[in-house]
């Protein structure tokens, strides 16, 4: 899902906060500059000097006759004086083009490592809220984009203030009106440009907006073949991306068309700079005023000012895009997660739940709410959770780590001997790592099945992770594995199937060693056999293990059921019924309705 860029105008302050950045790196930053300096002054220089030749070769003094003929040595020293600085400004611009490039590099690199932790950093209701694609959106093109204005913009400002500075000082010791009116032009041509940085700002936020929609649609594609292909939706999901990427088109044709119309204007007026000391310096020159030489020089001055100033135009056309993508980044790098960690520490040993009065808001899916719900889980017991679809199991098990937040009431975690715990008063961190939560989808990283296991207990042996697949009813699937453990599952697990791929998110689960383990409808596509062979496992784990292990399993499966020491079921936002399958069979009709009995 993506979500609409607002109709207002970007501040410059985002990219100024992320010029900000350049503190980390000021050495490199401040060499630079240095370097950058010396180039664009021997620039200058060197144009002065080509004027000092020319006015020496029209009063007869660069090759001057002799006894022995033509005497060439002041041509050649011209000649290895601007040879000598030109080699020296190139090799000096070339190590200012790597230190930039390193320093853009860095930045880039920042700015993506930042959006990450972000990412990781915000909750669940964030990401419902906001797409993959725009998050992808807002660590690439955005990134991209702002890295290139900051490069591009404090270099090329600073290169172009360096010769602005030079120039038209160089330019006022010839005449003051040979430098003063230049100045002026350029700078009624810069503010013209500046004029319409507002209005570029606003046409790259709906660019932006366009390409979020193209980058989710993308990633859908990507994601949901299997999908697509069943239910042969290719042609619609063709047909819809195309929708998007003409979107996308017509914003990006409507953005360059702007700048067409208004660059030109602008770059007239600057470029009038040039017909003024061309002009004017003519003139100064039949007064005698300006000998021939010197005018060569305020020529080619003035023409490399003109042409360092008309390229601000596009300058700010990158910068108006990056002041729209810094405000996009930005809009990220600030949002606070609605869930702050406590600082608590759960007491050792067994945990169980208690939630009193809970209520749930409506979410942005459209999930079911809960309303005044109190339950109790003791350690060590086995609970089984069940209700219709839609009826807030998975909004109740999230509760517990607190991947979202309850609007009202109090969930805790603890016992009743070493007493009850707030989870909003919780170490974040402790608490999820002591109440795992399993979810129905089996998401696995696109890497080996140990470093998939490994996620949760980074120093678990083999021999460990081979007893948590058995565990989990996933001991045969390695013997089926050429490579093993070693095996790559691909992209999300693709290479196995759900069962497979839910046996090993069920022992990663395991490996984790959780005091309060929550499976979500994690072994729904596992068959009746192999899940209660899971389960039977995970019963008897607790007769080995150092201290007991409390589940809340939610499942519509009688085998599942069948194992639970109690059974709840959720209807109409609270609890319907309790109690053993036995006695809510004989007690509660909906209940015998639910499980088709």
């Amino acid at each position: 899902m993506t979500t609409t860029a607002p109709e207002t105008v970007a501040s410059g302050a985002p990219l100024l906060r992320c010029l900000a950045i350049y503190r980390r790196m000021p050495v490199r930053f401040v060499l630079t500059a240095a370097m950058l300096f010396t180039v664009n002054l021997a620039l200058i220089a060197q144009q002065g000097l080509v004027g000092r030749a020319v006015h020496e070769a029209g009063t007869g003094k660069l090759v001057a006759a002799g006894p022995a003929g033509l005497d060439y040595g002041r041509a050649w020293f011209w000649v290895a004086l601007l040879l000598g600085l030109s080699a020296l400004r190139a090799a000096v611009q070339y190590g200012a083009g790597l230190l930039s490039l390193a320093i853009g590099q860095e930045l880039l690199t920042h700015l993506r490592e930042r959006i990450l932790v972000q990412v990781q950093r915000l909750d669940l209701t964030y990401h419902w809220r906001h797409g993959v694609g725009e998050m992808v959106t807002r660590m690439t093109r955005d990134a991209d984009k702002v890295r290139d204005a900051l490069i591009n913009f404090w270099r090329q400002m600073f290169e172009t203030g360096v010769i602005v500075l030079i120039s038209v000082a160089f330019l006022v010791c010839y005449s003051p009106l040979l430098g003063i009116v230049p100045l002026v032009l350029m700078a009624s041509g810069i503010a013209l440009l500046a004029a319409q940085a507002d209005a570029l700002v606003l046409l790259d936020r709906r660019i932006g907006a366009a390409y979020d929609a193209v980058t989710q649609d993308l990633s859908e594609g990507v994601h949901g073949v299997r999908v697509i292909k069943a239910f042969g939706l290719q042609g619609a999901r063709i047909a819809r991306f195309d929708t998007h990427i003409a979107a996308f088109r017509r914003e990006t044709r409507r953005a360059i068309a702007h700048a067409a119309r208004s660059v030109p204007l602008p770059q007239t007026v600057i470029a009038l700079g040039h017909a003024w000391v061309l002009g004017y310096g003519a003139w100064l020159v039949g007064h005698g005023q300006l000998d021939l030489g010197a005018l060569v020089a305020a020529l080619l001055v003035v023409n490399t000012l003109v042409l360092r100033i008309e390229g601000i135009a596009g300058l700010l056309q990158i910068v108006a895009d990056a002041r729209a993508s810094a405000a996009r980044i930005w809009e990220v790098l600030d949002a606070e997660p609605d869930i702050v960690s406590g600082a608590r520490h759960l007491p050792d040993g067994p945990l169980g739940c208690r939630l009193n009065g809970v209520s749930v808001a409506p979410l942005g899916d459209g999930a079911a709410v809960l309303h005044d719900l109190s339950l109790q889980i003791e350690p060590g017991s086995i609970v089984a959770l069940v209700g219709a679809t839609g009826s807030g199991k998975s909004i109740l098990t999230a509760l517990l780590p607190r991947l979202i937040e309850a609007a009202g009431g109090t969930v805790q975690i603890g016992s009743d001997s070493a007493g009850w715990h707030e989870v909003r008063d919780l170490d974040l961190a402790e608490l999820r790592r002591r109440v795992h939560v399993l979810p129905q989808e089996s998401f696995l990283f696109s890497d080996t099945i140990a470093a998939n296991l490994r996620v949760t207990a980074p120093n678990a042996s083999d021999a460990q992770l081979e007893a948590a697949l058995d565990q989990a009813a996933a001991g045969e699937l390695l013997e089926r594995l050429p490579e093993g453990l070693a095996t790559r599952v691909g992209d999300r697990g693709v290479t196995l199937s759900g069962g497979q791929r839910q046996r090993l998110c069920l022992a990663r689960a395991l490996l984790a060693d959780a005091d309060l383990l929550v499976l979500d409808d994690a072994t729904s596509a596992l068959d009746a056999a192999t899940e209660r062979r899971a389960i039977d496992n995970i019963r008897a784990r607790r007769a080995t293990a150092a201290r007991p292990v409390t589940m809340l399993i939610v499942s519509s499966r009688l085998p599942t059921i069948l194992a639970a020491d109690r059974v709840v079921m959720l209807a109409e936002g609270g609890i319907a019924a309790e109690g053993t399958h036995a006695g809510l069979v004989t007690a509660s009709p909906a209940y015998r309705a639910l499980m088709g009995l």
